[in-house]
């Protein structure tokens, strides 16, 4: 016997569906368009952590031309400093 006739039989209510844990239920940004403001927030978040990432990494690139490279040996300047 399936569940859903298992409870009508024995007299109970139909089993209520389970909710998503992780439905968002924040404002829209427009009714249109299928972006919440948590949504929003998050990608300036990410954005914002990314670029810091982007501006690291290249802080860490010119230091790694202009100073290590030369200074280990690996390559010579084309200014001559």
């Amino acid at each position: 016997m399936g569940e859903a006739k298992r409870r009508f039989a024995q007299g109970l209510p139909p089993r209520q569906k389970k909710q998503e844990a992780n439905q968002d239920t924040s404002p829209r940004l427009v009714s249109w368009l299928p972006l919440s403001r948590q949504q929003a927030d998050r990608f300036v978040q990410l954005s914002t952590q990314g670029a810091w990432v982007g501006i690291a990494a290249l802080v860490l690139f010119w230091l790694t031309v202009r100073f290590i490279g030369p200074a280990v040996g690996w390559w010579d300047l084309a200014d001559g400093r």
